[in-house]
């Protein structure tokens, strides 16, 4: 997460601009005090609502387990693996060449 003092954008609003295209989350602030986010605004957010379109950000970025992802959604693991699959995330993430080693391993 980027961080954005008040004075910093009006002196260069180009950061603020990069960080939006870059889809990164940004804390504003005042005097060094958190004042707000600003997040890029997308189709995700208008389909999924804001909530879970972080959430799921969140999930595809590694910040949040599908433990944590599930409690935030009250759903269970089950309920969130089928919800995430629905909406186009990658559940399972792995490296095949890992388990070609593995096999290649027992030959």
């Amino acid at each position: 997460m980027n961080s954005i003092g008040i004075k910093d954008l009006q002196i260069n609003p180009a950061k603020l601009t990069r960080a939006l295209e870059g889809h990164e989350y940004t804390m504003i602030t005042k005097r060094s005090k958190p004042i707000g986010i600003a997040i890029a605004f997308d189709e995700a957010i208008v389909t999924q609502g804001l909530q879970t379109a972080l959430l799921v950000d969140a999930y595809k970025k590694g910040d949040l387990s599908l433990g944590q992802v599930s409690r935030a959604m009250s759903l269970s693991k089950e309920e969130t693996l089928k919800t995430l699959s629905f909406m186009g995330v990658n559940v399972i993430d792995y490296d095949f060449s890992d388990e070609l080693d593995t096999l290649d391993s027992f030959l």
